[in-house]
């Protein structure tokens, strides 16, 4: 079964000064996971209630950001383990996915 995972954070998180996203992409290209996507949303808000925005009043981009791939559910579950090492805050969810080439 494959199933599809998201990863919410924040564009600001970091893991040693890199951004987070961009270390669990190495993360899942290192696993063997064949593609992945980065998403960076205009506007949301997480478990603080705080609105995350990009407009021209605020200074701050720390705006959402997804990443975003599938796989088999077996091959997941490993590196989902290893991902949530890097994780302070966020939040990642799993859904079955039905795949079509």
């Amino acid at each position: 079964m494959y199933v599809l995972v998201r990863i919410f954070l924040k564009e600001g998180d970091e893991w040693e000064g890199e951004p987070l996203y961009s270390k669990i992409l190495k993360i899942l290209q290192s696993k063997g996971i064949k593609g992945a996507t980065v998403l960076k949303a205009i506007l949301g808000y997480g478990t603080t209630g705080h609105y995350h925005y990009e407009g021209i009043e605020v200074i701050s981009y720390d705006l959402p950001v997804v990443v975003e791939f599938v796989d088999e559910e077996e091959k997941i579950e490993g590196i989902l383990e290893e991902i949530g090492k890097y994780l302070k805050r966020g939040l990642i969810t799993v859904e079955k996915a039905q795949i079509w080439v």
